[in-house]
């Protein structure tokens, strides 16, 4: 990434106004007032609606009504279609789950794995490896997910987003490359200046690490809705200040990008910008809604702690599936809805009085043999949870509001893409005796010969040692990867901790090692690149197999040209954009559209319901999509 051009002296990150404008308008505070309430799950009267959600969620389930059982339609089976079928059904309800993929619960939550309830084939060379293609981490700081996964009895594990010693301290060995300069994280943490100089910074932020520039610029907007305890930590402000605080905040910041914030507010130049975007994971979010990078600055901290599922995070599915199997119906996808709102009479729907049906809904087999064939579930009420990208697809009569058809227009989805690359060994958590004794046993000289750049990169030391199988290495697969060989032969020391990854300005983007090994399992898979927006669409471009060679030669650039020799030749890659089934990563909301269009996201529509992450304010987490699972299954069964 080349370095910015400094069009003039920034002032101080965070020099912005102290204490943010009024709300504008009421209109505007009633819109604003409505969007604080979902992001802190309030009520209507400010009341705290995260332990009324776990008593339904892991407790008594759904509250006891007088209103008679009802036929129930669930159409998408992520995490929200799981749970919102599992709360009705416990409930009484009759309920039918209806899922586009023809053998696989879950949506964006997927693991690359043998088994599973889809019955997958072996994607490693070692069976016993898994990997994430989808959700990878849960933050303690989500409630509902963290009581489901306890309440199924889900085995978890810490998630290590640094990497760290073997007693759990912070390592910071992985590292930062940008500009050309490779820094470990430690490094780059004491003393900044040389990669902060090399974006063209002002010299008053030469020392000053990005993540400080951009917490400092995000002070002020903190400070609206928390306070620094004695400890140095943010708490919470009392609930009546934290709401009018967020009230505060999306008054001022709802119609601005990211960009703009840093620009105007913080007083940032544009070389401090591209700085952050860059290694703070910001420059695919730019020009989308502050409101949505704040939320997650906040969120991914470096003191946040994160948990993964042992076995993979499709066994959160797997539990669910097992709740709710003999509902499901695999290899249905909706073509067409209909519903009657006896509230809103329409022409175009047939009035079938008080005791028909109330949604009728066309779906479509894909995975049979020969013509598509058709079939037609009707129902009481309807919660419709795939995303509203897929949605616009769906030929819904009558018209519902056009509130609600803007919503399903106008809803950005963003892109993200993953490669991901097999290694027998563990070589991230090598030291250099380990390096020395493993290249040894290929070639007495080979250690020597990588450190001084002259060892072969013509491919014929891919997946050379021992322990790689050569399964899936071919000849000609030797010959693809010399030719999109780094071009950086120089050999870091070795990393020599657990998990954690390396962020850089070549394709790749973001790395992660994995945090835990495998049991019974010498190797492991790497993240070797994770990337969003415009990043991920240039992946994209790129067929699955041939993005392998790209991935290992930019992960060779971080690391070093000889973890080569342990490359197994197997690879899994996720585009998120061209999945048939996802639409994209998730919704990121454009400036605006927290207030324009969030409160027309999740309003029912007569008897149609609406749930999936998307319709909350916790989009990509599956905290998210149980969130709006709860809510829509306690709309259905409360409603008359």
């Amino acid at each position: 990434m080349a370095a910015g051009a400094t069009a003039a002296p920034a002032a101080a990150a965070g020099s912005g106004p102290a204490l943010l404008a009024p709300p504008a308008s009421a209109t505007a505070s009633r819109s604003s007032l409505e969007v604080a309430h979902a992001l802190l799950m309030r009520g209507p009267d400010g009341e705290d609606l995260v332990p009324s959600y776990l008593r339904v969620l892991v407790g008594d389930g759904l509250p006891r009504t007088a209103a008679p059982p009802k036929k129930v339609l669930v159409v998408g089976a992520g995490p929200a279609g799981l749970v919102t079928a599992l709360l009705l059904r416990r409930a009484g309800h009759t309920v039918t789950l209806v899922e586009a993929n023809g053998n696989r619960a879950g949506g964006r939550i997927k693991t690359f794995r043998q088994g599973g309830h889809e019955q997958a084939a072996q994607p490693f060379a070692d069976p016993l490896q898994y990997a994430e293609a989808g959700a990878m981490r849960i933050p303690q700081s989500h409630p509902l997910v963290m009581a489901l996964i306890d309440h199924l009895g889900l085995k978890r594990q810490k998630f290590r987003l640094i990497d760290e010693n073997t007693d759990g301290t912070r390592a910071l060995r992985t590292f930062v490359h940008v500009n050309g300069i490779r820094m470990r994280r430690a490094e780059y943490a004491r003393n900044p200046r040389r990669v902060n100089r090399s974006f063209g910074v002002p010299r008053s932020l030469w020392d000053v690490p990005s993540g400080t520039i951009l917490g400092n610029a995000l002070a002020p907007v903190r400070d609206e809705i928390s306070t620094v305890a004695a400890d140095g930590r943010r708490v919470d402000k009392p609930a009546e200040e934290l709401i009018a605080g967020w009230v505060r905040v999306i008054e001022r910041f709802g119609d601005w990008s990211m960009r703009r914030f840093l620009r105007e507010f913080a007083k940032l130049d544009d070389a401090t910008i591209d700085l952050v975007g860059c290694l703070e994971n910001l420059t695919s979010r730019l020009p989308l809604s502050f409101l949505h990078s704040f939320l997650g600055a906040a969120l991914i901290a470096p003191d946040t702690a994160f948990w993964e599922l042992r076995g993979g995070t499709a066994t959160l599915p797997d539990a669910l599936l097992e709740e709710v199997r003999d509902c499901v119906r695999f290899d249905r996808r909706v073509t067409r809805i209909e519903y009657w709102d006896p509230a809103r009479p329409h022409a175009d729907t047939p009035h079938v009085g008080s005791g028909g049906p109330h949604v009728w809904v066309d779906t479509v087999s894909e995975g049979r043999e020969g013509a598509p064939a058709r079939e037609q579930f009707t129902a009481d009420a309807a919660v419709i949870t795939v995303p509203f990208s897929g949605l616009r697809h769906i030929r819904v009569a009558p018209l519902m509001s056009y509130g609600k058809r803007r919503a399903i227009t106008e809803l950005h989805y963003d892109s993200a893409t993953k490669v991901l690359l097999e290694f027998s060994r563990r070589w991230w958590e090598f030291d250099e005796d380990d390096w020395k004794r493993e290249l040894a046993s290929i070639d007495p000289g080979l250690y020597e010969a990588y450190r001084k750049g002259r060892a072969p990169d013509d491919g014929s030391l891919l997946g050379r040692h021992a322990s790689v199988t050569g399964t899936f290495l071919s000849d000609s697969q030797r010959a693809y990867y010399a030719a999109y060989r780094s071009v950086g032969r120089d050999q870091p020391e070795a990393v020599a901790s657990l998990g954690g990854g390396s962020v850089a300005d070549n394709p790749n983007r973001f790395t992660f090692n994995p945090s835990h090994p495998v049991a019974g399992s010498p190797g492991g898979v790497v993240l070797a690149s994770y990337s969003w927006a415009d990043d991920a669409r240039r992946w994209d471009a790129l067929d699955g197999d041939s993005r392998y060679p790209y991935a290992l030669s930019g992960l060779q650039e971080i690391y070093g040209q000889r973890i080569e020799v342990f490359y197994t030749g197997a690879g899994r890659t996720q585009s998120w954009a061209r999945d048939p089934y996802a639409y994209g990563e998730a919704s990121v909301l454009l400036p605006g559209q927290h207030t324009e269009l969030f409160p027309d996201i999740r309003t029912a529509e007569g008897p149609l319901h609406f749930a999936g992450d998307h319709t909350s304010l916790k989009p990509a987490w599956i905290e998210g999509a149980l969130e709006s699972a709860v809510r829509a299954a306690l709309e259905v069964h409360t409603a008359g």
